[in-house]
């Protein structure tokens, strides 16, 4: 019996694991019937199961492609809100006013006036300078590297001949006078030691020496040495009972000339003895009074300007006339040209009229553009401008070519900053800055920056009342200095600190 027994228990173990065998066959048939393994499950399997290897590889393959990215950009810990706010530049400040396009940019942002700055610094320079322009670089092959290098140094001279082109070109011009702001400071007035009892109808510079001289209402015409701090006077002519209309030096600077309001007679005064010689009358002229005259550069003659037009030319040797012009209207204003062959004067009426000195043949006569009433003219030394002063306070910019060679000229320029009449004008040395002015007006006084035919935006810049009304201006021989003659007696003295000589 017990053998029987032993003989069971080894079949029943062999049922099992046959059992056990058929399950594995069914399972595997049934993979295979599904279509084999699944990505999904196959990864799932080498995630639980193992498959170092495989998953070694793979870290290492992706550590050498993140080797050639970027790293990541840390952010901030903490961003003040305000950072993102651009903050507002005032621009109707004096210094940035001119970088305004148009009124309604009164606020600007930084970057914005970045970019305005960098816009007119291209604008000055004719554009983005090849030393400012960034060029990307490509990359060359090592054969062709001697090209690259001989094209390279060809650019190089042509930008380096390019660069003293243009440099030349700015040096040339450095000393021009820029617009928009002009470097002005107000000195001590010229004549603080002896002011003007009365307002004053007459200021100007010696044309040769460190000399103003002022004359007025009050019967007086004085000297005063200009140094711009202290001015000392030097000397104070008396004429009695004798209000002074007009002063002037001669060409020469050796005389002083004198009219006044009331009658024909006139004074010269000799600097060089320290006389005063009345002249009582001028032969050949037949006028009840003489107050305004010209004194021509070439010193030879004086322009009297009568009533009814006229216009007498005296010899300044032998103080006769010798020739007589008549106009159509009222005599207001005339001027000799630089080289004193032609006499323009304007009249009353807004007529212009261009006389021959040698022959007093009108050369030419036109009407002064939109003008009603004619108040004042002046000529530029360089023989370039023509400007001319209206009651409606419009100065027009003549070219004077254009003034003698075409039938009906159009100014360059209508200056309209004036809104009383235009009663003084002058042109400077250079001709880069015409003055004008009005005595009808306080603060009416401006200066215009020639070519550009603009007015400098900080004269004047005072708070309060400082030129009062304009009587008479004037600039140095060298525009260095700037002077302007007012109802109070008093004769402003600005330093233009652009000129280094007097």
């Amino acid at each position: 019996m017990e053998r029987i027994k032993t003989a069971k228990r080894p079949q029943s173990e062999d049922a099992g694991a046959a059992e056990e065998r058929l399950k594995q066959k069914k399972h595997s048939a049934l993979c295979a019937t599904l279509g084999g393994e699944d990505a999904s499950v196959r990864l799932l399997e080498e995630l639980v199961f193992g498959a170092e290897e495989r998953l070694s590889e793979r870290l290492a393959v992706g550590s050498e492609d993140s080797g050639s990215e970027r790293p990541a950009v840390r952010s901030a810990v903490w961003e003040d809100e305000d950072d993102e706010l651009d903050e507002e530049v005032d621009m109707t400040h004096r210094f940035r006013r001119d970088f305004k396009k148009s009124e309604a940019e009164n606020k600007m942002t930084k970057p914005r006036l970045q970019q305005r700055l960098k816009e007119q610094f291209q604008k000055a320079m004719g554009g983005t300078p090849s030393w400012a322009q960034v060029t990307a670089k490509r990359s060359q092959k090592k054969g062709d590297y001697w090209i690259t290098d001989l094209l390279r140094d060809t650019e190089d001279e042509d930008e380096s001949e390019e660069l003293l082109r243009r440099t030349g070109n700015f040096i040339g011009s450095s000393d021009s006078l820029p617009k928009g702001v002009i470097k002005i400071k107000k000195c001590l007035n010229a004549n603080s030691e002896c002011p003007g009892g009365d307002q004053l109808s007459s200021v100007q510079f010696h044309p040769s020496a460190q000399i103003v001289m002022t004359a007025g209402l009050d019967h007086s015409v004085s000297l005063f040495q200009v140094d711009g701090k202290s001015n000392p006077k030097i000397q104070t002519i008396h004429l009695e009972n004798y209000p002074v209309n007009k002063a002037s030096f001669s060409a020469d600077g050796e005389h002083i000339v004198a009219t006044g309001m009331r009658n024909k007679l006139f004074y010269i005064y000799d600097m060089m003895e320290g006389k005063v010689i009345p002249v009582l009358s001028v032969r050949g002229l037949n006028e009840q009074r003489v107050s305004d005259f010209q004194v021509s550069p070439d010193g030879k003659y004086l322009l009297l300007s009568g009533s009814s037009g006229y216009l007498h030319l005296m010899t300044t040797k032998t103080r006769e006339v010798i020739r007589s012009m008549k106009m159509n209207g009222s005599v207001c204003a005339a001027a000799f040209t630089s080289d004193s062959s032609k006499i323009f004067a304007n009249s009353q009426e807004g007529e212009v009229f261009i006389w021959d000195v040698q022959s007093s043949k009108c050369l030419k006569k036109f009407a002064d553009d939109g003008c009603i009433r004619g108040t004042s003219l002046a000529l530029s030394r360089d023989g370039l401008y023509l400007a001319c002063g209206s009651q409606s306070g419009v100065v027009n910019i003549y070219s004077q070519k254009d003034c003698l060679h075409t039938l009906e000229p159009r100014p360059l320029k209508a200056v309209m900053n004036l809104v009383t009449a235009a009663t003084s004008l002058c042109f400077n040395s250079t001709s880069e800055i015409l003055a004008i002015g009005s005595r009808a007006d306080d603060e009416a006084n401006r200066l215009v920056h020639l070519p550009s035919f603009t007015v400098f935006s900080n004269f004047p810049q005072f708070q309060k009342k400082t030129i009062f009304r304009t009587r008479c201006l004037d600039f140095s021989p060298q525009s260095g200095f700037y002077t302007v003659a007012n109802n109070k007696g008093h004769a402003l003295l600005f330093r233009l600190l652009h000129y280094t000589d007097f």
